[in-house]
């Protein structure tokens, strides 16, 4: 069973400002809906999770000694010893994302699932709004959105080639020019990178004309925005996620 985390998750997350108390909130909500939605369906014993191993290591110490919890992933260690389903994750400690592709292809899984898209979180997008106004901030941030991934990362060819990408619009605005006017908008970060397992990662490469071309429609259409910025962090010693 696969269900996109509804509109409840934002309001739940709302209140917490700093990244770790964001996903520690997100957990039990993670566990609500789907069982929610079982009970819907009728008959959904099982819970089925994508966890791989870089989501555990990077949650918790998988041997048990002093290894520092990077970031605490909403699919990891959140769900309660009960449930009324039972968890499925047969991955999640041998498993890289890169090492579970040979296996759906001997599994015979179509290439839809097999290939996922290249966005983080639950579902096909999960853009990041640090914006103070959650309702504006969201609606600006799905617009310029679009544009970098949907359309000019796609219409680029790049979609395929890059292993995560999404965008951060910040609560920071900065001092632009529009026409004979001054602006004070906000900041888009772009981000994007290749890797092998999640455990390291580059910043990915995209052609300075494609990104010449993405943040200058998103300047010019997406009202509210009037500086993008890339970010060329690797990991380490930047995570791929900025919180």
């Amino acid at each position: 069973m696969w269900r996109r985390k509804n509109a409840s998750s934002t309001s739940s997350r709302a209140s917490a400002t700093r990244s770790g108390s964001a996903r520690s909130s997100a957990r039990p909500l993670h566990r609500r809906v789907f069982e929610a939605e079982a009970k819907k369906i009728g008959g959904a014993d099982f819970l089925a999770q994508g966890t791989l191993y870089p989501d555990v290591i990077e949650s918790v110490s998988f041997t048990g000694g002093p290894s520092a919890t990077i970031k605490s992933h909403h699919n990891v260690g959140g769900l309660p010893e009960r449930m009324n389903m039972k968890l499925v994750e047969p991955l999640a400690r041998i498993c890289s994302r890169t090492r579970c592709a040979p296996l759906g292809v001997e599994l015979g899984l179509p290439e839809a699932l097999r290939r996922p898209p290249s966005l983080p979180g639950a579902g096909p997008r999960h853009p990041r709004a640090r914006a103070r106004s959650r309702r504006t901030s969201s609606t600006i941030l799905r617009k310029a959105d679009a544009i970098y991934l949907d359309e000019e990362i796609r219409k680029a060819g790049l979609y395929d080639k890059i292993w995560q990408a999404f965008a951060v619009l910040l609560p920071v605005q900065t001092v632009g020019v529009m026409g004979d006017g001054r602006t004070y908008d906000h900041v888009f970060a772009l981000r994007a990178v290749t890797s092998q397992d999640g455990m390291t990662a580059d910043w990915a490469d995209i052609p300075h004309d494609v990104l010449e071309r993405i943040s200058s429609r998103i300047i010019n259409e997406v009202h509210g925005i009037n500086r993008v910025v890339y970010d060329i962090s690797s990991k380490p010693p930047g995570t791929i996620e900025w919180e």
